[in-house]
């Protein structure tokens, strides 16, 4: 949705027991690092509702000014990176990232997971001279905000990135809209909006939501962002394609020379 950092501050069921082979499965997977997709039972394609707590919500954070009591304005997700301190947004999200704060797994005014200040940051030149929707993708790195050596990828895992997608393929965004204290969760079919722009129907996808990620099969495949800074109604949401361009800003991010 669109919304421009610091100008703008508005706006399940569990799962029944495991068998035993799940359960085995999962023990099995600890021991060597496996991701398990989670269990919980997700609302049907076209419904937002509160994303429960998992794995894969703990990966997608809110963006602060400042820190908690700044108010989020916009949603961002870990991926994978060499140095295991790489976030996806929109590139509109970060017009002041010397003072913008990530929270991974935010809920009900906590951050589980501590603080993440902004270090580098990468923007497409189309993006920065241009403000080109095609170009509303960025990445940045992340460090603790209290000075602590840990890499963000190592406390809550991330994501990969899957740039080449069907043009009908469905996603699963999970974001935060500035007037709610948890991340929605909404998954549905895509369409193409144009060659460079991906389209999904959703409902309450509203301001604070841009930055999104937009899952396939538990890979990156966009942000919430794009035409009309991703949309200015909140039944439907729009994600530039994730091209060369995005492709490259990913590499230098999560691949730093020397």
């Amino acid at each position: 949705m669109i919304h421009r950092a610091l100008t703008r501050q508005t706006g399940r069921a569990r799962a029944r027991r495991a068998p035993r082979m799940v359960l085995a499965l999962a023990a099995m997977a600890a021991l060597l690092g496996i991701d398990l997709p989670d269990t919980a039972v997700a609302p049907p394609e076209g419904v937002t509702a509160q994303a429960v707590p998992d794995r894969t919500a703990d990966r997608v954070g809110a963006l602060f000014a400042g820190g908690l009591d700044g108010g989020h304005f916009c949603t961002a997700a870990v991926v994978r990176s060499a140095g295991r301190d790489v976030i996806a947004t929109a590139a509109h999200c970060l017009d002041h990232p010397e003072v913008t704060v990530f929270a991974p797994g935010y809920r009900d005014g906590r951050a589980p997971f501590g603080l993440w200040k902004l270090l580098d940051v990468h923007v497409a030149p189309g993006w920065t001279d241009d403000e080109d929707p095609d170009e509303d993708i960025a990445f940045a790195t992340v460090a603790p905000l209290d000075g602590g050596k840990a890499a963000i990828e190592d406390v809550v895992g991330g994501f990969p990135v899957a740039p080449e997608q069907p043009d009908d393929v469905s996603v699963t965004v999970l974001g935060y809209p500035s007037t709610e204290e948890a991340p929605l969760r909404c998954a549905n079919g895509t369409s193409m909006f144009s060659e460079t722009q991906r389209r999904i129907e959703c409902p309450d996808l509203s301001g604070g939501t841009s930055g999104s990620p937009w899952l396939v099969n538990g890979a990156l495949a966009g942000v919430l962002g794009g035409y009309e800074g991703g949309g200015t109604v909140p039944d439907v949401s729009y994600s530039a394609v994730v091209g060369d361009q995005a492709l490259e800003l990913y590499r230098e991010a999560a691949v730093p020379a020397g």
